[in-house]
């Protein structure tokens, strides 16, 4: 069977780190240091997942917020409206104090009968990494590019005959 034709469930990770939407973003921030991940899927109380959080959600939250850019025009000064949003956006990450606050909260996720084509579909268009992997709208793992790269080496190997573990 061809890699792509694989059940999501046949390749994903079960041991999921997990977060909560109301866990403080230092807490989080340790749990994905301590278990050496970029991200993780963020459950409520029924493992629903309600959102992702990353380290460049948490980054962005510990940096430095910039002011808007002004400009002085014949001595008055003038600031330019695009930068208001991001300005806002930063300044609400910078000083979130909870997960739910910093969070992806519309998380792309796949179920366990989805096939790797289609999980890896999913991870290009939207620009992912990983995917929390829903069943009957709970957590039950999570796939990730590391996984994907891991099955079509295996496959690689039982194609050649290998028997090497």
């Amino acid at each position: 069977m061809l890699t792509q034709d694989l059940p999501v469930r046949d390749v994903m990770t079960t041991e999921v780190v997990t977060v909560a939407p109301d866990q403080s973003i230092e807490e989080a921030m340790a749990a994905l240091v301590n278990a050496g991940v970029d991200a993780a899927p963020v459950v409520d109380a029924a493992r629903a997942v309600v959102g992702v959080l990353s380290t460049g959600d948490l980054i962005v939250q510990d940096a430095q917020v910039h002011g808007p850019t002004v400009i002085s025009l014949f001595g008055a000064y003038i600031e330019l409206p695009s930068w208001r949003k991001e300005f806002e956006d930063d300044f609400k990450k910078a000083v979130g104090a909870v997960v739910s606050e910093v969070m992806d909260d519309e998380p792309i996720t796949c179920g366990p009968d989805d096939t790797v084509g289609t999980a890896t579909t999913l991870m290009h268009d939207n620009d992912a990494s990983r995917l929390p992997v829903v069943d009957g709208g709970r957590l039950v793992g999570i796939i990730a590019r590391g996984d994907i790269l891991r099955a079509m080496v295996e496959s690689g190997r039982d194609a050649s005959g290998s028997t090497d573990a």
